[in-house]
């Protein structure tokens, strides 16, 4: 099976748009073209024509998840909000809180998941991605003698295992409150460990 992707046309593009919004409701793992196609107003074959495979759709919705978070990252890393790690931590965890992202969320923590007790085929290096991303716009609002210091990196990994610790926990319970006091005290360790920033 080629790992090409099919050439982009109008009716890929809507349907790749109509099928991740069922996903958003629906999930990935027990995905079925049948119900899917019929669901979007499609057929199995033209799913399969579009996309080569099962597979490549599963790709494509995938890459268009990955595509809304990277489309986060960049609104944080461009927000007028000032630098330091401790603010792009509650920028981005009052992303994550908000119950109107949960869907994607899901979709996300799913993929996630699956990235790690399948780490090749479809869901392929998924999971890096995502930590790479999210420690990529930490990193950008980091001040340069933190981010460039030995204790950096250390830094903004804790504070996007805080994050993804804390956003498991949200989906799980939708407990909004407590998770949020967690991340909280989180911050204040560490604004404490660099003197506000």
């Amino acid at each position: 099976m080629s790992q090409e992707a099919p050439t982009t046309s109008a009716r890929r593009t809507e349907l790749l748009e109509a099928a991740y919004r069922y996903a958003l409701t629906h999930g990935l793992s027990d995905l079925s073209l049948r119900p899917l196609a019929e669901a979007i107003g499609s057929s199995p074959r033209v799913l399969l024509f579009l996309f080569g495979s099962k597979d490549g759709l599963l790709r494509a919705l995938l890459a268009r998840a990955r595509a809304e978070e990277v489309a986060l990252v960049d609104r944080a890393r461009r927000s007028g909000r000032p630098a330091g790690l401790v603010p792009a931590v509650e920028e981005v965890w009052a992303w994550l809180a908000a119950k109107e992202h949960r869907p994607l969320l899901r979709l996300w923590a799913e993929a996630y998941a699956r990235s790690l007790v399948q780490p090749e085929g479809t869901w392929a290096g998924f999971a890096r991605a995502t930590v790479e991303d999210w420690l990529g716009v930490l990193a950008d609002c980091q001040p340069p003698a933190e981010r460039d210091g030995e204790d950096g990196a250390a830094r903004r990994t804790l504070a996007l295992a805080v994050l993804r610790g804390a956003l498991l926990d949200l989906l799980a319970t939708d407990d909004e409150k407590r998770v949020t006091a967690a991340v909280e005290c989180q911050l204040a360790l560490l604004r404490a460990g660099t003197g506000g920033g």
